[in-house]
């Protein structure tokens, strides 16, 4: 009906009321919709811009936690001969103070136990009780019906939970039971059969024979000689972890160290560089959001990171004490001449910036290091009602509101134009009956004055 309508409106009156109708609705809507557009264009560019100073912030924090923990900021190890021995430096520790001659003697190894071979993984083996027994503690294991086999007699000793690691292998003769225990003399083992056990049980562990004893480690330290169970030694030298490859007695081999300072030189440049790319950023949305002071107090925060403390250290514990400053402005400054002096006169001091000790006087409180006060800004910023979270959230909020608004707006205009059809429809077609009435009349008022002639 109202197709109808508005395919014969001017029909009757002559006048374009087609075109008039969709002046007046478009007169009516164009200011609604272009105003409800600026303001959602608006919005959009505000949620971008918090996105980016979100995406930045995390991205600053992340790359930094990664360039700190591949190693690549922190002192390594110089070895004569790396081929013996592997030796790395715990977070924060002096290199300085490291060196040291380390003779690897012998190395620890793990006692391993074979049995004879059988024909099949899956046949009986005998059931009874049987006990493994490590490092003086004794665990029973009860081989039954349902891992009557050398495969469940090895799911079982696996299953004891006793240190000791069983596999079936398969040889030439048949299938083999292989154990292995831990390294370390303290950690040999034995497996016997209980009373009461099927001799067929107790011929096969019976025949179970030593393929390598148990023993320790033995190293000197600077001529000094110590025994560990394992090759791995984290308790000899402080702050150094050792890793022996293999035994070399009466070779020692020196231990140094290579600090990386040109790699935090670069770091440091780097450093200054994208936090002020980010603070940027942050401060383009801080323009933008309409957050309120959330933002605000988040770049007033970034605003701390040259004098917030790093390390507990006396007197180089701050980005500041290495040459970079807050400017007025908010960006970040590198004095490269005062990091210069200051990774001359105390090396390890500025690498712990990056790689705080760790300690039971140095925790993560008192010596969060740069990337973990970054990690600390970035997660409470970024957290569940953080302050990038509800500027989020608000501008989310804010862009359905605006598209619920236009909605409405669309429908309210579409029903008006539909009313101005009708109401010009009816106009039109009453102006069209005039329009004829006044034809016939004139048309009768001629005849009438035809006549009077």
């Amino acid at each position: 009906m109202d197709n109808a309508i508005a395919a014969s409106l001017g029909a009757g009156s002559g006048i374009n009321v087609s075109q008039l109708v969709s002046d007046l609705a478009a007169a009516s809507r164009g200011p609604k919709v272009s105003r409800l557009n600026a303001l959602t264009q608006q919005n959009q560019a505000r949620i971008s811009a918090v996105g980016q100073a979100k995406s930045d912030l995390d991205g600053l924090a992340t790359s930094l936690a990664q360039l700190v923990s591949d190693g690549t900021l922190r002192s390594t190890a110089t070895l004569s001969d790396d081929s013996v021995l592997a030796a790395a430096f715990a977070p924060g520790a002096d290199p300085a103070t490291l060196s040291a001659s380390v003779e690897v003697v012998t190395l620890a190894r793990a006692q391993s136990l074979v049995s004879g071979a059988v024909a099949s993984r899956t046949a009986p083996i005998g059931q009874g009780p049987i006990t493994l027994t490590t490092g003086g503690t004794s665990t029973p294991i009860i081989i039954g019906p349902g891992n009557d086999s050398i495969d469940g007699l090895a799911d079982a000793i696996n299953a004891a939970g006793a240190g000791v690691r069983a596999s079936v292998v398969a040889d030439t003769g048949g299938f083999r039971l292989i154990l292995k225990g831990q390294t370390g003399a303290a950690n040999g083992f034995s497996l016997s059969a209980d009373p009461g056990a099927d001799p067929a049980l107790v011929g096969l562990v019976g025949g179970i024979t030593v393929a390598q004893t148990a023993r320790d480690a033995e190293v000197k330290i600077d001529g000094v000689s110590f025994s560990r169970s394992s090759n791995i030694i984290a308790d000899l030298v402080p702050g150094m972890t050792l890793t022996l490859k293999k035994a070399s007695p009466g070779v020692p081999v020196d231990i140094g160290a290579s600090r990386p300072t040109d790699a935090i030189r670069l770091a440091i440049g780097d450093f200054v560089s994208v936090f002020n790319e980010m603070t940027t950023s942050i401060r383009a949305a801080v323009r933008l959001s309409g957050a309120g002071a959330g933002l605000r107090q988040l770049e007033g925060e970034l605003q701390t990171v040259a004098n917030s403390a790093l390390t507990s250290h006396g007197s180089v514990g701050r980005l500041a004490d290495i040459g970079v400053s807050t400017t007025r402005e908010g960006v970040l400054v590198l004095d490269r001449a005062k990091l210069d002096r200051a990774i001359a006169s105390d090396p390890g001091a500025v690498e712990a910036l990056f790689n705080p000790k760790r300690d039971a006087a140095h925790t993560a409180s008192s010596d969060p290091g740069l990337a973990g006060l970054l990690d600390g800004i970035r997660d409470r910023a970024t957290q569940v009602n953080g302050v990038i979270d509800r500027a989020a959230k608000s501008l989310e909020s804010r862009q359905r509101s605006l598209t619920e608004s236009l909605a409405k707006i669309e429908a309210r205009e579409a029903a008006y134009a539909v009313r101005l059809e009708r109401q010009y429809g009816s106009l039109d077609s009453r102006v069209g009956t005039l329009r004829a009435t006044q034809a016939y009349l004139d048309q009768q008022i001629e005849i009438w004055n035809n006549g009077n002639r």
